[in-house]
């Protein structure tokens, strides 16, 4: 079907469908004040009723009164100027006023904010379309004011009248505010929060979770298949079938493909969304950049390392200090009663000498080391990590 065709179809369905099922009753005027009621049995002759005029105007009147005291909102009639002439127990309830004290008053005095212009606004409205809603806030008698939804619609009889139906949507305005809260949460949370249907396309994403994937805006996600975002592998099925089908929460870490090719890792926390009857109408997901986390885990690492490592030196200083030091004494003690005529050993024992005071210079710069750095134990191995290391001191 055409566009053309769809929407002069959207629009059909759109309109009011007014169904009167309540059938033409005849009447006919008498000459002695009575007014014959015709009601035809649809077999035989007509059965002819007789009923007086002011009989039938008070039942009249009694009805428009009931229906008038069992509407559920608050109901005000008024004339053309706005002025109060008749209300309904809802409207007493509600304002707090007394029946008879509301009649004569100007629904302006009753409406936060109206004044003459909202009347004549009213009136030229109602001249052409059949209602007119308002959003205010009411005033009671003591002052303090109600938000409400009023409905405004015009009686054509006689002069005219103007019906002023207003309902006390306090409830609502404060589930409204709490949705408001709830939203403006979720869309300045730090994690990303998506929203899936059943088939998994995605029907809400706020900005932290377009954001861990790069792209510019959330609204350039809507429509996608969680499949397709977080990838077509083994993790992802099982998240899925577990909640869809098996309605539990499903938690883990998925390695996700940005929008510029990047990989950054993602913890999920995967739930069912629940209608107001408990029934399953999609997904619920929570993620959070894992990026920071891991590289806080792998500083914590190297840091733990860096410390075993320095502990290691440390004792391994104190250990080899003592045989350093005796060494040192040992052969000094040697070099004193050395016959030095002989070239060879007197250089000898001085060399072993050099080389024990270089171990215990060594030994001291060891056990101040404060961070664990390598280098290079031959040249040309700095790109091999397997190769010769040793510590830089």
């Amino acid at each position: 079907m055409s566009e053309a065709g769809l929407a002069e179809k959207k629009k059909k369905l759109s309109r009011t469908m007014r169904i009167d099922l309540i059938p033409t009753v005849p009447t006919e005027p008498t000459e002695d004040g009575h007014r014959r009621v015709v009601v035809s049995s649809g077999q035989g002759p007509r059965n002819q009723l007789r009923l007086p005029l002011r009989q039938e105007q008070e039942a009249s009147h009694s009805r428009y009164h009931e229906l008038l005291q069992s509407i559920y909102d608050a109901a005000f009639i008024t004339d053309l100027e706005g002025v109060v002439t008749e209300v309904n127990s809802r409207a007493v309830e509600f304002l707090q006023w007394p029946s008879e004290e509301l009649v004569g008053v100007s629904v302006c005095d009753l409406i936060s904010g109206a004044d003459k212009s909202l009347i004549k606004t009213l009136v030229e409205n109602l001249e052409k379309e059949r209602h007119t809603l308002i959003q205010a806030f009411c005033l009671r008698k003591d002052g303090s004011f109600f938000p409400t939804e009023i409905a405004v619609t015009r009686f054509r009889v006689g002069e005219g009248n103007l019906c002023f139906f207003a309902r006390d949507i306090t409830v609502r305005r404060q589930a409204e505010e709490m949705l408001r809260t709830e939203h403006n949460a979720i869309q300045n949370a730090a994690n990303g929060i998506v929203i899936a249907d059943l088939i998994a396309n995605l029907e809400y994403v706020n900005p932290a979770f377009a954001d861990m994937l790069g792209y510019e805006s959330p609204e350039s996600l809507f429509g996608a298949n969680v499949r397709d975002v977080l990838g077509e592998g083994e993790a992802t099925e099982q998240m899925l079938a577990d909640v869809l089908e098996q309605g539990q929460t499903w938690t883990g870490e998925l390695v996700v493909e940005k929008r510029s090719g990047e990989e950054v890792e993602l913890g999920v926390l995967a739930t069912c969304n629940r209608n107001s009857e408990g029934e399953t109408v999609g997904i619920v997901f929570s993620f959070t950049d894992l990026s920071d986390r891991k590289l806080a885990e792998a500083a914590q690492r190297e840091s733990e390392r860096q410390r075993v490592m320095l502990e290691s030196l440390g004792a391994a200083c104190h250990h080899l200090g003592q045989p350093a030091t005796v060494l040192v004494a040992n052969l000094g003690l040697i070099q004193t009663r050395l016959d030095t005529s002989d070239k060879l050993v007197d250089g000898l024992v001085e060399n072993c000498l050099d080389a024990a005071k270089r171990l215990g210079d060594v030994l001291h710069k060891l056990n101040e080391v404060n961070e664990y750095r390598t280098t290079p134990y031959l040249e040309g191995d700095e790109d091999d990590a397997t190769g010769s290391m040793i510590l830089d001191i």
